[in-house]
């Protein structure tokens, strides 16, 4: 559960503010290290190369740039480890599955190999908590700060808010874990899920 989420007051920060923050923070996180929940199905990544051309239409293109970076996500996520501390995601699903959705796990899916690990839990697995609306997009950095993700009608990241309150965010990165430990690896999920399907429509 997320007491007090609704009742705390975060700072609000602009995207340039809120990207040096993450930056900064992020390289000194310590355990239990990183923890993402990610509830949205539908985003839009303006600047993401492989977003673009899925966004453009071009399904091969887009698995093709994911890709090619392999060997940046293998080095991201080695720096990860040699700080000290391990990624986790969350990642909600739901049926039928969105185009975002579908793009997303693909990419997902590389990081997962490389040490970003991701478990897959169904929307109808968190329905007992979201009975006053969907669950945060939020993000735990040890305990010391934890950020909750704001988009704007369209998807697309606008601000964050920031949450200093180490009981707060103690409480959370244990819901995130729990959500985690009771969810599927992201890789058994892709194969008997999603790897087989047709090219997703054009969002």
């Amino acid at each position: 559960m997320l007491e007090g989420f609704g009742k705390a007051v975060p700072e609000r920060l602009g995207l340039a503010e809120y990207w040096a923050d993450f930056e900064k923070r992020f390289w000194e996180t310590r355990e239990p290290g990183f923890w993402k929940l990610e509830r949205q199905q539908v985003f839009k990544e303006p600047g993401e190369p492989s977003w673009e051309a899925f966004a453009a239409g071009d399904w091969d293109a887009s698995l093709r740039s994911i890709r090619e970076r392999e060997a940046d996500y293998a080095d991201y996520y080695r720096r990860v480890a040699d700080h000290g501390f391990v990624s986790h995601r969350v990642r909600i699903v739901e049926k039928p599955f969105s185009p975002y959705l579908r793009w997303e796990l693909h990419l997902l899916a590389m990081r997962h190999a490389k040490g970003g690990l991701t478990s897959v839990v169904h929307a109808s697995d968190v329905a007992e908590f979201e009975k006053s609306g969907p669950l945060p997009e939020i993000y735990t950095l040890g305990t010391d700060v934890m950020y909750e993700a704001v988009y704007n009608d369209d998807g697309v990241l606008e601000a964050a808010n920031r949450f200093t309150d180490s009981a707060l965010i103690s409480t959370c990165q244990r819901f995130i874990e729990d959500l985690y430990r009771a969810g599927e690896p992201l890789d058994t999920f892709m194969a008997r899920e999603i790897a087989h399907l047709d090219p997703p429509a054009t969002p």
